[in-house]
C-alpha cells in the first residue's frame, strides 16, 4: 500500500464541514416529515373519535347539548343549550313570531387566590336568568326578570333608574344608567358613581 492510498484510507472517514451540515439538514428534514406524519395520523384518529362522540351526544341531547327552560323577556322558554368546558355556551330558542334566536357567551370566575377558571354550566345558567334591560326601537325601556316585564321608560331621573325585582326567593336592587349599563345587588341600590 502506498502512502497516497494510506492517506486516502485514513481520511476517507472525515468529511468537510459543508458535507456534515448537509447531512445534518437532511436528517432533520427526514425527522420532521416522520414526526409530521405521526402527528397528522394522531390528529385524524382524535378527530374521528371526537366526531363520533359528538354525533352520539347530538343524537342523545343528554350530555353536552340539552334542552333547558329559561326566562326570556318574561316568558319561560325552551332553549337548546350547549355548554363547553372552556366556560362558553351557545343557545338557540324560538321567538313568538317563529324565528329562531341564537346567543352565545361565556366567562370566567376569579378565585380567592386570584386565578381564573371557566364558569360552570350552573353558573352560566344562573347568569342567564339574571335581570335584563332592553332598549326597544320605539324608545321604551324594559326590565325582564323571571316572569316580570317592567317598563321603566319614565322612571329615569338624570339618566338613572332604580328598580326592585324579586323571583319569590330572592330580591334584587337594580341601578340602571340610561344606555350605559346596570348592576344588581341583593342588599341595596348602588350609587351611579360606583358603577363607573
Amino acid at each position: 500500500m502506498t502512502n497516497k492510498e494510506k492517506y486516502k484510507q485514513a481520511f476517507s472517514a472525515l468529511h468537510s464541514p459543508n458535507e456534515m451540515n448537509m447531512e445534518v439538514e437532511k436528517m432533520k428534514m427526514i425527522n420532521k416529515k416522520a414526526r409530521f406524519r405521526v402527528a397528522a395520523a394522531a390528529i385524524m384518529v382524535g378527530l374521528l373519535m371526537v366526531g363520533g362522540g359528538g354525533v352520539a351526544y347530538a343524537a342523545d341531547i343528554g350530555g353536552i347539548q340539552r334542552t333547558v327552560q329559561l326566562w326570556i323577556e318574561g316568558d319561560q322558554t325552551d332553549v337548546t343549550f350547549e355548554y363547553n368546558t372552556s366556560g362558553t355556551y351557545q343557545m338557540s330558542y324560538q321567538l313568538k313570531d317563529g324565528t329562531t334566536e341564537k346567543r352565545e357567551g361565556g366567562g370566567v370566575a376569579i378565585e380567592e387566590d386570584g386565578s381564573e377558571r371557566p364558569l360552570t354550566e350552573s353558573e352560566l345558567l344562573e347568569h342567564l336568568n339574571s335581570p335584563e334591560v332592553e332598549y326597544k326601537e320605539d324608545g321604551t325601556v324594559w326590565v325582564y326578570y323571571y316572569d316580570q316585564k317592567i317598563e321603566i321608560t319614565d322612571q329615569f331621573k338624570d339618566d338613572v333608574c332604580y328598580v326592585k325585582v324579586s323571583n319569590g326567593k330572592e330580591t334584587l336592587y337594580m341601578t340602571i344608567l340610561y344606555q350605559d349599563g346596570w348592576c344588581t345587588s341583593p342588599h341595596k341600590y348602588q350609587m351611579p358613581n360606583s358603577l363607573q
